[in-house]
């Protein structure tokens, strides 16, 4: 990928001026140099088009819908119901001493966020390839716009919990403080696994057909359904480095005062989704060149 530099220099190398003449208004394309993860300023420059995105996709999801918002109830809220007749009443899974249902969810919270944002994420580029092939944009807005679109969906769900632990009359308690870094946790992590599998998938569209399993498999990597006190303690920082684990656990902590904050888990998770996203970013970048051509 090249970058586009504006520099004022003359006509012709050597070539003299007259005095009081202005210089010529001379763009010089060159290829980058060395190891760039994003360009800060080119992101900045095109924060409009990221605008766009995002409205578009939150418009694409929403336009001509018979149910609208309702869909962004509708998963979190069945599955919560399938989650605490099975797993609550049936296999009788231990929820923290807090209704299974309010376990559930809290869960279910972050962790629909977080599987909707890298399935939009990952289809970003491929369903967008037409405008791939025929303007210059920062393509890493794509999976990112996805991202951040799916926190409308995000809120809505959140509504929906609120109106539960009114149900149940239970208050969160000074712990809700922590809510705001768990939400950035929880993006970062979805960022970082969108660029890596949005990357992949452009070359390799085997990436998108799997992304239902690996979507399902990584529910049940995670403490969705099951407390993390059901790890052996020796074991459950190797488990943190899956991120969504202290989100989740985070997100319990916070609004149901069911266990304390897992610091140790949020503190592995959080160095896990830095490596995710510095490297998902590196390995991006070194892939962009050949997004037009594949896609």
């Amino acid at each position: 990928m090249s970058t586009i530099a504006d520099t004022t220099e003359s006509v012709a190398a050597g070539a003299s001026r007259p005095a009081g003449s202005e210089p010529e208004h001379v763009t010089i394309i060159e290829a980058r140099k060395g190891l760039q993860l994003f360009d800060w300023k080119e992101l900045v420059a095109y924060r409009d088009l990221f605008r766009f995105l995002i409205w578009r996709q939150i418009k694409v999801r929403y336009a001509q819908s018979a149910i609208g918002i309702g869909w962004a109830v509708i998963q979190p809220l069945f599955s919560m119901v399938l989650f605490t007749i099975v797993f609550g009443r049936l296999a009788k899974i231990d929820s923290d001493g807090v209704p299974y249902a309010l376990f559930s969810l809290a869960a279910l919270l972050p962790w629909t966020y977080f599987s909707n944002a890298i399935s939009d994420g990952v289809a970003s580029l491929v369903s967008e390839a037409n405008m791939l092939r025929k303007i210059y944009f920062p393509r890493l807005l794509l999976p990112l716009s996805a991202v951040v679109a799916k926190l409308v969906d995000f809120g809505i769900a959140a509504v929906m919990m609120v109106l539960l632990m009114i149900y149940y009359q239970h208050l969160p308690g000074p712990e809700i403080l922590i809510l705001p870094l768990l939400i950035v946790l929880m993006v970062v992590t979805a960022s970082g696994v969108s660029v890596w599998l949005t990357a992949l998938a452009v070359q390799y569209r085997d990436v998108k057909h799997a992304m239902t399993f690996l979507i399902q498999l990584g529910m049940y990597a995670s403490p969705v359904v099951y407390p993390t006190s059901l790890i052996p303690e020796k074991f459950q920082l190797l488990y943190a480095l899956n991120p969504m684990v202290g989100v989740i656990e985070g997100y319990r902590s916070a609004l149901l005062g069911s266990q304390p904050i897992p610091w140790s888990l949020l503190a592995v998770g959080t160095a896990s989704a830095s490596v995710l996203m510095l490297t998902g970013l590196a390995f991006f970048r070194s892939k962009e060149k050949v997004f037009a051509d594949v896609a």
